[in-house]
């Protein structure tokens, strides 16, 4: 039989519950066997936020093992604060990932300019008000401009093995890119070797190997005159090759002014990362994430039907 201590009597208000380990238990079977009188989904919500901590340390971990003489508490009432957060929406998150979607001017990390309001600041404050502890990582970027899917990892163990097998762990990337002007081809694969300027201005070169090689390949969604909207899917993850590709074949981004384009009827870089598709890294369970088209995107087919 466990032995249970309780604080201040009655669990209904905001107090803490001791349990002392007898026998070794992973943390979620302990909870249920201790909490009998609770179902199996309130003893994972409580497990989930925080609410649990073991020799004084919070665990949110089901598989947690546990030793005897261990003390496990529960804190009742409300759970951690709740972080609120700006331009961003998680999409998934368990023990060593975190999927979100990214509004466009959103920097993903920290810049000289910008060093508060990034998705990598806002999803730490996020992690840590569960455990002042927990961390993220940064496994890839989307550009300030960029809105849609992306991921990170919850330590360092996670982040190496996905930046070490990422060719093999993504199953898909597709971005929706709106371009000026009507693309002739309905598809087709753009290569170059991508490098820098001095001025962390991206370009192509055509001789192989003389830089990193960029493989994208696009097929039409709609178009007319004026616009096409492209999905876009990345062979290779380099700098801005999106942007530089669709420059290259003369239908620059719409709102890309770095890159060529002399229009931005959207009001901001019509480039969207809509799809994420990958095995997890642990699990090894396949895992796919969409993000919607941005209205904006559709908003000048519309506008020219009008006319």
């Amino acid at each position: 039989m466990i032995k249970k201590s309780r604080k201040n009597g009655d669990t209904s208000q905001s107090k803490t519950t001791e349990f002392i380990v007898k026998e070794p238990a992973g943390l979620l079977d302990f909870l249920l066997e201790s909490l009998s009188n609770r179902s199996r989904n309130s003893v994972k919500s409580i497990l989930s936020r925080g609410q649990v901590s073991v020799n004084g340390q919070a665990v949110t971990k089901h598989n947690h093992q546990l030793e005897p003489g261990q003390q496990v508490s529960i804190q009742w009432g409300k759970g951690p604060e709740k972080v609120e957060l700006t331009g961003l929406k998680i999409l998934h998150e368990d023990d060593d990932i975190i999927v979100i979607e990214k509004e466009s001017g959103l920097l993903t990390i920290a810049s000289s300019k910008e060093k508060e309001m990034t998705a990598y600041r806002q999803l730490m404050a996020h992690v840590r008000s569960k455990n002042p502890k927990n961390r993220i990582f940064i496994v890839h970027r989307l550009d300030r401009d960029t809105s849609g899917v992306m991921m990170f990892a919850k330590n360092k163990n996670v982040q190496q093995l996905l930046q070490n097998s990422w060719r093999e762990s993504i199953l898909e990337r597709t971005y929706v890119a709106l371009v000026e002007g009507k693309v002739k081809k309905e598809k087709d694969t753009i290569i170059s070797w991508l490098k820098e300027t001095k001025t962390l201005l991206m370009y192509s070169s055509k001789k192989p190997n003389d830089g990193q090689k960029a493989v994208t390949h696009y097929k039409m969604i709609q178009s007319d005159r004026n616009f096409s909207l492209l999905e876009v899917k990345l062979e290779t993850g380099r700098k801005n090759q999106i942007r530089v590709h669709m420059k290259d074949i003369g239908h620059p981004i719409v709102g890309d002014k770095k890159y060529g384009s002399r229009n931005n009827v959207i009001g901001r870089l019509g480039l969207h990362a809509r799809i994420l598709a990958f095995k997890h890294p642990i699990t090894g369970e396949t895992l796919r994430f969409e993000a919607k088209i941005p209205k904006q995107f559709l908003r000048p087919f519309n506008e020219n039907k009008k006319k």
